[in-house]
């Protein structure tokens, strides 16, 4: 832990500026409130949450944690990759192909007519849709134009302005709404929560589990057999989504920097992945629902086959297979996360 020490009190020192306490001042928390009204509210359940915590494995060894590693909190978008690790899931059930258009095996979902109809899983794995519509009373306009912090595309517009949709595939844009829909199609392949499924197929084999919740918003229910199941949000955007704890995050980056193989058992398709990291053809910073860090674009400081899963209030999972190493940093203000890399970068090189 001592080669970390250095970024472990710079991380602690420089935690996000959101209140702990998400009801002490719902104004400074969250990300809900730059979208246009009436969309900019909370619609699902959202938890206080503890201090700046992470963890760092080497070799396949916990090396560092600080913090409360075990405290499952939100976790915004890093569960968007929680939605590719199900897909592949759903591939080696033989419920979905990457290539096949979604409406051929969901009709009557959303992913039918003449533009929709032609958006295949892969489309939304790697944010390349242009999905049009509404997904439990939120339209994908909600996110028109949106920016976040690693997306180097210049403004087209302001947030919520409509602008013109491009064919699925020829255009990439950040979009909760539509990353929404492909959870809804999950959904309705599984015919079980989410949640569960993740539980029994990646984080209990993992041996963790403990604390975690997948929560949909208050209004996201759908009947499937005959059962009523919550459709769950890939982030915390608009509330409910993931609660995880550092170490649980860790091991989901181990799982993936050993390729989707954990103590003997292939947990994720051969060769998934491998093809989680590769660049979006139109958006090569960008994998499946999962940022790269190709020549140093997000952080110059980490090596160019580094890879991360990132959600608003800080939260970072870096996997570096140059270094066999999973860095998990939370709630640290995104402003300082070059500093924090750097530190890290640092004594990963030191061996």
């Amino acid at each position: 832990m001592t080669a970390f020490t250095d970024a472990i009190a710079y991380a602690s020192a420089h935690e996000v500026p959101w209140p702990r306490d998400p009801a002490a001042d719902p104004a400074s928390w969250g990300v809900h409130h730059a979208d246009p009204a009436p969309f900019n509210r909370l619609r699902g359940p959202v938890h206080p949450r503890g201090g700046v915590s992470g963890v760092v494995r080497v070799g396949g060894h916990e090396v560092a944690a600080w913090g409360e590693p075990d405290r499952a909190d939100l976790t915004f978008s890093v569960a968007k990759t929680y939605l590719a690790l199900l897909a592949g899931v759903a591939l080696a059930r033989g419920l979905l192909d990457p290539a096949e258009r979604v409406g051929h095996r969901l009709p009557g979902i959303g992913f039918d007519g003449d533009h929709n109809g032609a958006i295949t899983w892969t489309h939304l794995l790697e944010q390349t849709s242009e999905w049009s519509g509404t997904c439990f009373g939120m339209p994908d306009q909600v996110e028109h134009n949106r920016r976040v912090t690693h997306d180097p595309k210049p403004p087209q517009g302001r947030k919520g302005e409509a602008r013109v949709l491009q064919a699925p595939g020829s255009y990439w844009e950040y979009n909760d709404v539509r990353i929404n829909q492909l959870s809804l199609a999950l959904l309705h392949l599984f015919r079980r929560p989410l949640q569960e499924v993740f539980l029994d197929t990646v984080l209990r084999p993992l041996g963790g589990g403990e604390g975690f919740a997948w929560q949909g918003y208050d209004d996201a229910w759908v009947t499937l057999d005959g059962q009523r199941l919550p459709s769950v949000p890939g982030g915390s955007h608009w509330g409910g989504g993931v609660s995880v704890g550092a170490r649980d995050q860790a091991r989901v980056g181990q799982l993936l920097l050993d390729g989707g193989r954990h103590a003997g058992v292939q947990l994720l398709p051969g060769g998934w992945v491998e093809r989680m990291r590769q660049p979006c053809a139109i958006a090569p910073f960008y994998g499946w629902l999962s940022w790269l860090n190709r020549d140093g674009a997000m952080f110059p400081q980490a090596s160019p086959e580094s890879w991360f899963m990132v959600g608003a209030g800080g939260h970072y999972v870096w996997i570096d297979p140059a270094h066999e190493a999973v860095v998990v940093v939370r709630w640290l203000d995104p402003a300082h996360s070059t500093g924090f890399v750097e530190r890290v970068a640092q004594a990963l090189a030191r061996g």
